[in-house]
C-alpha cells in the first residue's frame, strides 16, 4: 500500500507562501492526489485535487487563484504551492491520494502543520 508523507509546512507571516510536498512510497500515477486541511476546531475540508494527468485540477473556492496544485509521476510527488496566505489557512495539511474509480479518498498522509501569522 503507499504510503504518504507531507513535508514544508511551518511558520509564515500573512501575505506569504509555502510550497507543501508530499512524497509517496509507490507509484501514484493511477491515483487523484488532493491535498486536505483541518483548522483548530473545525472538520477536515478539501483545499485541492490533481487527477493523474497533471492537468485536471479542482480547487476550493477559498483558495481559487492563490493556491496550485501539481504532481510529478516520475517522482511519485505530489505539491501545493500556497500564495498570498491569510491567517484563515492555518491549519495541519494533509495529503490524500484515491483510486480512479474511487470517490473517497483512502489513503493518506500524517499532515503537516501551516501556521499564517497576522
Amino acid at each position: 500500500q503507499v504510503q504518504l508523507v507531507e513535508s514544508g509546512g511551518g511558520l509564515v507571516q500573512t501575505g506569504g507562501s509555502l510550497r507543501l510536498s508530499c512524497a509517496a512510497s509507490g507509484r501514484i500515477s493511477n491515483y487523484v492526489m488532493g491535498w486536505f486541511r483541518q483548522a483548530p476546531g473545525k472538520e477536515r475540508e478539501f483545499v485541492a485535487g490533481v487527477r493523474g494527468s497533471g492537468i485536471s485540477t479542482t480547487y476550493a473556492d477559498s483558495v481559487k487563484g492563490r493556491f496550485t496544485i501539481a504532481r510529478d509521476n516520475a517522482k511519485n510527488m505530489a505539491y501545493l504551492q500556497m500564495n498570498s496566505l491569510k491567517p484563515e489557512a492555518t491549519a495541519v495539511y494533509y495529503c490524500a491520494a484515491r483510486g480512479l474509480a474511487e470517490s473517497q479518498y483512502s489513503l493518506w498522509g500524517q499532515g503537516t502543520p501551516v501556521t499564517v501569522s497576522s
